[in-house]
């Protein structure tokens, strides 16, 4: 007689994350080591650790560390949880800044500002959450359920959400100038 042990995700795991970029390798560890452990699929898993990046990236970028700490030093929170009904949630929280995280319209040679974009590509949902300490906490459903037998399949409708605008669409950009000289 075989016995099978089910395994679970753990409900929930949180941890502090130097305000800079030192420890997001860690926290992107921990959470691969944890939810494959606990039988997610290896694309939900690779679609959560991305978000997770991009999240303490912006967190270390825009906003200022928890508490009373300086920019550089102190902590942001990183979060994530499956529900009991297989819904994938990831946070990370700050302690604010200026501005209020939402998706930027980059220019095509822009080195940066598309991370709200990816998330929203990759997301079944997100949004922000603030608290009267200041706090903010950007918070996103990875995915609704990762016990579905398709979770980690992409939506139909992903590439249309991550494709960059046509080249005619773009102003101040005309190829054929450019070939003009050539002859």
């Amino acid at each position: 007689m075989a016995l099978v042990v089910a395994q679970e995700v753990p409900t929930s795991s949180s941890m502090a994350v130097p305000h800079g970029p030192a420890g997001v390798g860690e926290a992107r560890h921990r959470m691969r080591t944890q939810l494959r452990s606990g039988g997610v699929a290896e694309s939900v898993i690779d679609d959560a650790v991305l978000i997770l990046s991009e999240l303490l990236s912006n967190a270390c970028k825009h906003g200022r560390p928890l508490g009373d700490a300086l920019s550089g030093d102190g902590d942001v929170r990183a979060a994530w949880r499956v529900d009991p009904s297989g819904r994938l949630v990831v946070e990370v929280t700050d302690g604010g800044g200026p501005t209020r995280p939402a998706p930027a319209t980059p220019s095509v040679t822009a080195h940066g500002g598309r991370g709200l974009n990816i998330i929203t590509a990759l997301a079944d949902d997100w949004g922000v959450r603030d608290d009267i300490r200041g706090e903010v906490t950007v918070w996103v459903v990875v995915h609704d359920d990762v016990h579905d037998p398709d979770a980690g399949h992409r939506r139909d409708d992903f590439a249309a959400r991550v494709t960059a605008p046509a080249v005619s669409q773009i102003p101040g950009l005309d190829f054929a100038d450019a070939f003009e000289d050539m002859d």
